[in-house]
């Protein structure tokens, strides 16, 4: 889920399982194409097929930990406050950047389509192209172009798709954001907080 590729025996590290017992989990996550393998020389690198796959992981993590008393975030706090789910910005901060671009109407409800789907109003678009997104050119990639994805630690919807990707990418370019190199754990950067501030009048 922070989008690096990892042998069977860093994976089986990481699950706190034998490694054949991982790789007899990633053949038949291989094998119902939820993981892809990438060969080189004597090593096999597993990741995620794509961002539809982390989507459903993402959401499946709400319903591991789901139950029907009163939502507790188990979280650890580096995770909660920011962090890549797949290719886009998820945690506290994205919820936010997520109401806070509804509120300000960058975001509508797709036309005919399901209530997860996104499209870009107008201003939505201009808004995001000032920060170097390209709208158009984002939409004719080939997945979706934006949806509600629901956060694992928030239990509330941050940006997924295509558009959440170019968020995430714009973040990270602009240096708003510092990512670790093996950790899905995002820092908001003092220049971070100055641009969300100014530019969407968040306090993050």
């Amino acid at each position: 889920m922070d989008g690096h590729a990892r042998t069977s025996t860093e994976l089986s590290v990481v699950a706190e399982v034998s490694p054949s017992t991982a790789s007899v989990h990633l053949k038949r996550l291989k094998t119902e194409h939820l993981v892809k393998v990438l060969v080189q020389g004597k090593h096999r690198f597993y990741s995620l097929e794509g961002p539809d796959v982390a989507s459903a992981l993402e959401g499946l993590s709400v319903l591991a930990t789901g139950s029907r008393d009163k939502f507790v975030p188990s979280t650890p706090s580096r995770l909660r406050a920011a962090r890549t789910c797949y290719d886009h910005l998820a945690g506290a901060v994205g919820v936010t950047l997520h109401d806070r671009f509804k509120s300000l109407g960058w975001l509508s409800t797709a036309a005919k389509r399901n209530d997860e789907a996104y499209d870009v109003t107008a201003a939505g678009a201009k808004a995001f192209e000032t920060l170097g997104i390209d709208v158009e050119a984002t939409r004719m990639l080939r997945r979706k172009f934006a949806c509600a994805c629901l956060d694992w630690s928030e239990r509330r919807p941050h940006v997924g798709g295509a558009l959440g990707a170019a968020i995430l990418k714009a973040a990270l370019k602009r240096k708003w954001l510092t990512q670790e190199l093996d950790s899905r754990a995002l820092a908001v950067t003092s220049l971070g907080r100055r641009e969300m501030l100014a530019r969407f009048g968040l306090h993050v």
